[in-house]
């Protein structure tokens, strides 16, 4: 076969080398006792983590082979024996789609109200939606009205109030606000889709539920949308608890100082925190959309250190701030050092494989490869909707949080 020359040849000759030994012959996530030190995580948190991500790894049934009540689907929903399916939800497959769940984690197991967010299982559409512009951001309850849902009917009477509510809604106060605030207008579109299949059914279950916490869980795009989420469920006082894995960047400096001051999130995060954005070594979506076009990332990250399956306790750790350069952020400040050729892609690949000898010297938010590896390898190879997860997860061992000594 003959490649095109260029930057695209020198990635898909990575891509076909990384696939003959990319999966590692022994993936079980291992606890080691770690120092005590402000940036270590605790094996409780990582126990959450890891089971987070297994119920995230459940939501890439659907659309497939579905989830049905009471909590069966051909993934992991055995795994999970105490959870009660109440809904599942497909906006459809255009590049503005959202798929999902949501559950109810009953005792013994911790008492949850659970919304589970996937990603898209087109690759193309990834690198399609992160390249879209950016819109103006306006925080709940200022957007209520612009749901996105086209199933829904409007009386004459409703139409013609609608812009009155909306200018009753403009009015916000200081707190609300969020000045000079831009998000990706793919993700917002994403979110505004979602809010209604989903929206109803939370707000019964925090009523009928008051004692369980309301948690967010999503993966890739799903988390963009989970943090859009979570911004809307925050206004409503709601304290949404939210994890994501691989979420890409969702907006300008604006937003991501907005979401600072509504999780208060900013210094080394603690076991507590309300808002965990897992990251990964080598993952290339925590770095997109590029810095360049105005994207940021927002704190609240706990990052994984190490590249191959499976990580332990001592391969994560609690993050500093907004971009810490010794997380995700680092692999992006290496990546600027790769210089841009004006003389054309062809050079400059050419230079980030000689550099040193080795294909690594590719700035890591340009790895596309690694969509199929880095970005799925959280704790497990999630986005396979198969018995145990991705086939190689089968003889595979995890801790459980009853069992471990905390």
């Amino acid at each position: 076969m003959r490649f095109r020359s260029g930057l695209l040849s020198s990635l898909y000759v990575a891509f076909w080398l990384l696939g003959a030994q990319a999966l590692p012959t022994s993936q079980s996530p291992f606890i080691l006792d770690s120092d005590n030190n402000n940036r270590t995580i605790s094996v409780q948190l990582f126990n959450e983590l890891e089971e987070l991500s297994r119920i995230v790894d459940i939501s890439y049934c659907v659309g497939i082979t579905g989830i049905q009540k009471p909590f069966l689907c051909a993934s992991r929903c055995q795994e999970f024996p105490d959870f009660e399916l109440v809904t599942t939800w497909n906006t459809g497959p255009l590049l503005s789609d959202s798929c999902g769940y949501i559950v109810l984690s009953h005792p013994p197991s911790p008492p949850r109200i659970i919304i589970a967010f996937r990603g898209t299982y087109s690759i193309a559409n990834t690198i399609v939606d992160l390249s879209t512009v950016p819109q103006e951001y306006v925080p709940y309850p200022g957007d209520e009205d612009e749901s996105g849902d086209s199933t829904s009917s409007s009386t004459i009477s409703e139409k013609l109030l609608k812009p009155l509510r909306g200018l009753k809604r403009s009015v916000h106060t200081d707190e609300s606000k969020c000045t000079n605030c831009t998000v990706h207008s793919g993700f917002l579109t994403s979110w505004r889709h979602t809010r209604p299949h989903i929206l109803p059914h939370i707000k019964n279950l925090m009523v009928k539920y008051p004692d369980y916490q309301l948690t967010l869980v999503g993966h890739s795009l799903g988390g963009a949308v989970a943090a859009l989420a979570s911004l809307d469920f925050q206004a409503r006082g709601w304290d949404p608890q939210v994890t994501t894995f691989g979420e890409p960047r969702v907006g300008n400096k604006a937003l991501m100082k907005y979401f600072d001051t509504k999780f208060s999130l900013g210094e080394v995060e603690g076991a507590k925190s309300s808002y965990r954005r897992v990251t990964h070594v080598d993952d290339p979506i925590p770095l997109l959309p590029l810095k360049e076009w105005g994207y940021r990332m927002h704190a609240g990250e706990v990052y994984i250190s190490k590249a191959a399956l499976s990580p332990s306790v001592a391969d994560l750790q609690h993050c500093e701030g907004d971009e810490d350069a010794n997380c995700i952020a680092g692999a992006e400040a290496a990546a600027l050092e790769a210089r841009f050729d004006a003389q054309g892609l062809k050079e400059m690949a050419s230079e980030w494989w000689n550099e040193e000898g080795s294909m690594w010297a590719i700035p890591p938010r340009y790895r596309l490869w690694q969509l199929f590896f880095a970005h799925r390898d959280y704790f497990w190879r999630l986005g396979l909707c198969l018995p145990g997860g991705d086939p190689r997860d089968w003889y595979r061992k995890y801790p459980h949080p009853e069992t471990d000594e905390l």
